[in-house]
């Protein structure tokens, strides 16, 4: 008998609670749908249909001239444009370019932006610095110069750009809008000039701060904030007398507000110098492509951002096999500061450099060699190659050699290689190639101008990993005199998307009105 009360007392309060949930729902006036587990879409993808680039040197006042060189993927199709303008909208003027034909590259001359009138210049500005600081505020400048490359729908796809030399040789990519930029380098002793470009291509101004880190740890009070660049500007920043002293040094250009193209050119002598190449993010594992077989010690400068100490370990991953090179192993770099790590025993040997760290990190390299009055050559961590990869200017010639250096420091890969060549503004392209690199291994390809193409003219490179390819990673090395010759420049080789992959959507709670 007390077993039957018993079940109609829990059947009676069953259905209360079922009653008043009901009821809760009906105040609530919503119908809700769980879709926790239901099946993950296939991930979507979008077109790019806008790019924007800026390139700091051509245009530079007093430099001399220079040249944009400007692929899009050859896979493109439909309509779209990409206009090569000067940064400032005062000095612009009409278009230097406009481009309309996805697939062919095209190489624009640039230039130096005229002295303002009557010789004058803009006064500098200091931007705000602690009150703490050793060190004098840092002089903002304004400085004529710069160019921008706006691209919309197909010309926008697979779109790759870098800033030419007078000689014809690439010197730069010209980098996209961000919110945070890392390099690495020598400091003042090896590079006495160290100079910040700034270039806000955008309709809104920019807050931008620099904060320096060296051998000897950040510079207590060094971070440069409030640096304001106005839109459509470039402005300049000599850091040699902040970083007097400093033997080493890493840079963080960050935003606030707004997005800039960032910049960093170290010279010793002359007026050339060398552009320090955007690191990869700090992170416990990165990978430096592009090391050259050229002859000479590399130098390798760490930066650990964080507070912790940094046990790092090297790689190499070479022709021969990957292997822990002499001095790579039992690293620890305190935290907040820099790091440099002399490689000779990987003199003349190509390939890529793998950087195992406990906490993240982000490096260059430097081998010996680079334009007029660098400190050397420089190529940096970067990530693998997504969809495919591009390099806009190359030349080979009685004067110079390009060619790629690949790594796959994981698995196998198999990527195509396609050439594209320019000759009176027609792109021809030649049959792409096949390129297999085994697991663990690195492959150096000479790359030879396009058939059709006159000899010794300019002609870009796609590097497309294959379906099922291990991650794969590639550096551009342009030389002097030749094969074999000096290395003037070493050009990470970046990914030039088509289309955005959007992430899938999961588990999703929906109410409607009831």
């Amino acid at each position: 008998m007390r077993s039957a009360i018993a079940n109609r007392t829990i059947s009676l309060t069953v259905l209360v609670v079922a009653v008043a949930a009901a009821a809760g729902l009906a105040v609530w006036k919503h119908t809700v749908t769980l879709a926790a587990s239901a099946p993950q879409p296939t991930p979507r993808a979008e077109p790019v249909n806008t790019v924007l680039r800026a390139c700091p040197a051509p245009g530079l006042t007093g430099a001399s001239a220079a040249q944009v060189a400007l692929i899009t993927g050859p896979a493109s199709t439909g309509s779209g444009r990409a206009l090569v303008t000067r940064v400032s909208v005062a000095a612009r003027g009409a278009p230097l370019a406009s481009l309309t034909r996805p697939g062919v590259l095209s190489v624009t001359a640039v230039r130096p932006a005229p002295a303002p009138a009557n010789g004058k210049k803009r006064a500098p500005a200091h931007s705000a610095t602690p009150s703490a600081t050793p060190s004098p505020p840092v002089a903002t400048v304004p400085v004529p110069g710069g160019t921008v490359i706006q691209a919309t729908g197909a010309m926008a796809r697979g779109l790759e750009a870098e800033q030419v030399s007078d000689g014809g040789r690439a010197a730069e990519r010209c980098a996209g809008p961000g919110t945070d930029f890392w390099f690495a380098g020598p400091g003042v002793p090896t590079a006495p000039h160290i100079q910040v470009f700034l270039m806000n291509v955008s309709a809104q101004p920019a807050d931008v701060t620099v904060q320096a880190f060296t051998d000897t740890g950040p510079l207590q009070g060094s971070a440069d904030t409030g640096v304001a660049v106005t839109p459509h500007s470039m402005v300049t920043q000599s850091l040699d007398k902040m970083l007097h002293g400093a033997r080493l040094v890493a840079l963080q250009v960050r935003t606030s507000v707004g997005q800039v193209v960032a910049a960093v050119r170290e010279t010793y002598s002359g007026h050339t110098g060398a552009w320090l190449p955007v690191s990869a993010a700090p992170s416990t594992r990165i990978v430096i492509p592009g090391m050259p077989a050229a002859s000479g010690t590399r130098q390798l400068f760490l930066a650990v951002p964080g507070t912790s100490v940094a046990h790092i370990t090297l790689n190499a991953i070479t022709a021969k096999g990957s292997y822990r090179p002499t001095g790579g192993a039992g690293l620890d770099i305190p935290g907040g500061s820099v790091a440099q790590v002399s490689l000779s025993s990987l003199s003349g040997i190509y390939g890529a450099l793998v950087v195992s760290s406990t906490v993240p990190v982000t490096a260059s390299l430097m081998v010996p060699g680079g334009q007029h009055g660098a400190p050397g050559a420089f190529t940096a961590a970067a990530p693998a190659i997504q969809e495919q990869g591009m390099v806009a200017a190359n030349v080979t010639g009685k004067s110079a050699a390009s060619s790629l250096v690949l790594s796959a420091p994981w698995r196998g890969a198999r990527v195509r290689l396609t050439e594209i060549g320019t000759d009176s503004g027609q792109g021809k392209a030649a049959s792409g190639s096949v390129l297999v690199i085994r697991a663990h291994r690195s492959v150096m390809r000479q790359l030879l101008t396009p058939d059709g193409s006159r000899h010794g003219s300019a002609f870009a490179v796609v590097v497309t990993p294959l379906p099922g390819s291990g991650p794969v990673y590639a550096g551009r090395v342009i030389t002097t005199g030749g094969r074999g010759g000096a290395v003037e420049s070493i050009l990470p080789v970046p990914s030039a998307l088509t289309v955005v992959p959007l992430p899938p959507v999961q588990g999703t709670l929906v109410t409607r009105g009831g």
